[in-house]
């Protein structure tokens, strides 16, 4: 069909009366999916050394970089004392570093408002790696005297998983911001 003056191009969905998203919901994926993500890497292998990416840490960098402003800078504090109860750490690991991410992502936000994927993709590894390195050294200083080269493995799969996982909280963003009916 040819496009004139009286044809309309549809550039998407148009906004339907009676529609919006739902507070709830928008509040609650993001909480919800990171949650389920510091869950994840316990439910299908148990090794001795970790091989599974933190996804939750992942999925904290992800709706960080993707929506700046809608989780709160205190969120690594709830967030990561639940990725401590399930990733075996010592407990406050998880609380710190992710608190820690937290600030440098909003220092770095301030500091280049603009930025494109090969930017971020550059910080998320910087603190993927801080992460995991740091990860390594708390769990040594507790019990475990492992070296180095055990988490590797773990550090090249998060590195390479990111851009999918980043991938995964725009769908789920996507999902969030779906119009639902209002009812009144």
């Amino acid at each position: 069909m040819l496009e004139g003056p009286t044809t309309r191009r549809d550039d998407g969905p148009r906004p339907r009366i009676n529609r919006a998203p739902s507070p709830i919901i928008a509040r609650v994926v993001p909480w919800l999916s990171i949650v389920l993500g510091s869950m994840i890497p316990g439910w299908f292998v148990i090794a001795s050394a970790p091989m599974l990416p933190p996804f939750g840490f992942l999925l904290y960098l992800a709706w960080r970089q993707l929506r700046p402003g809608l989780l709160p800078l205190w969120a690594g504090l709830p967030l990561g004392l639940v990725d401590d109860l399930f990733s075996g750490q010592p407990f406050g690991a998880a609380v710190l570093l992710w608190s820690l991410a937290a600030i440098a992502i909003d220092l770095l936000e301030e500091r280049f408002p603009w930025r494109n994927f090969a930017m971020e993709w550059l910080v998320a590894t910087s603190l993927i790696i801080l992460y995991v390195l740091a990860s390594y050294l708390l769990t040594n200083l507790s019990a475990i005297n492992a070296p180095i080269h055990v988490v590797v493995p773990q550090l090249v799969i998060t590195i390479f998983a990111y851009p999918l996982i980043g991938h995964l909280v725009a769908r789920l963003d996507r999902l969030r911001l779906t119009a639902v009916r209002v009812l009144r």
